[in-house]
């Protein structure tokens, strides 16, 4: 069935989003804290109602070793979500930031999404990029849709984002905004071109009809650099706002957002994105074999 659009969607009511994109120093937690707290309140002042922050923006990236990534880690009642969630509830504002969870004898590349009534949810990276694998496990949930006052947010990180399946579970779940913490290496690409990463980004929100919301870092960390390339799309996948690459301690993007018009799954009147599907004809893609 076509997914109409419903009664209480037909008055627009956008929400100020903002991406807090950060750069990090590897292992300067209280700086890193220091940097994402300025930055959330920056983003409370401009008028946003929800602030995103990047992946691992507490400890930075850049991890030689397991042992290493564990003597950074903590767990999702540690002190660093505990004060991001204290922001939360301060500021009132929704916040979603990238962190190193320890939990038991797993350690995952994670993201938290605080609501300022104290809601918590966490979810774990699912797909590990490059080094990663040597670094983290992988989390084994998929990506979480949160109810909350402004709308329903999905959360991945990063490389989550360029797995096409991965991202069409948010949209089949109801989310109205896809939130993504990330960090993008600068890598070249031809003259006047974007980096693929965006146009990926890009195109899954048009693939799903569902805005995304992509924090990324800048700077340079241990010989990588980053690409600075925050965006925020609309559900069609065209740009809002998008940040510039540069080494400054935070560059703040916003973009107001009707979050409920992307229930709305028509991209003309007889297509609808979701409801053009043809599940029993993609089976080949649980299929191992092939």
């Amino acid at each position: 069935m076509p997914h109409a659009v419903l009664p209480a969607e037909k008055t627009a009511r956008s929400v100020s989003i903002a991406c807090c994109q950060l750069a990090p120093v590897f292992g300067d937690v209280s700086g890193n804290m220091r940097r994402s707290r300025d930055a959330l309140i920056q983003a409370s002042r401009r008028g946003a109602k929800l602030a995103i922050l990047p992946e691992l923006a507490n400890t930075g990236y850049v991890f030689s070793s397991r042992d290493e990534a564990w003597g950074l880690a903590e767990t999702a009642a540690g002190p660093c979500v505990s004060e991001w969630r204290e922001l939360a509830a301060e500021l009132d504002l929704i916040v979603v930031a990238g962190f190193c969870e320890a939990d038991g004898d797993g350690l995952y590349n994670s993201a938290v999404l605080l609501r300022p009534d104290g809601g918590q949810t966490c979810y774990r990276k699912a797909h590990l990029w490059d080094g990663e694998k040597a670094i983290f496990d992988v989390g084994n949930h998929p990506p979480p849709v949160v109810e909350t006052a402004i709308g329903r947010l999905g959360m991945m990180i990063c490389y989550d984002l360029e797995i096409p399946e991965w991202t069409r579970l948010p949209a089949l779940a109801g989310a109205d905004l896809l939130c993504v913490p990330v960090n993008w290496p600068a890598q070249s690409h031809p003259e006047g071109e974007r980096p693929a990463e965006m146009i990926k980004a890009q195109a899954n929100a048009a693939f799903n009809h569902l805005p995304v919301a992509v924090c990324d870092r800048a700077g340079s960390e241990r010989g990588v650099d980053w690409a600075g390339c925050s965006l925020i799309t609309d559900a069609k996948g065209y740009v809002l706002a998008r940040a510039s690459r540069q080494d400054g301690d935070c560059q703040l993007i916003l973009a107001a957002l009707d979050l409920a018009a992307s229930r709305d799954k028509y991209i003309s009147p007889r297509n609808d994105v979701l409801a053009d599907r043809r599940p029993e004809l993609y089976r080949a893609l649980l299929d191992p074999s092939r």
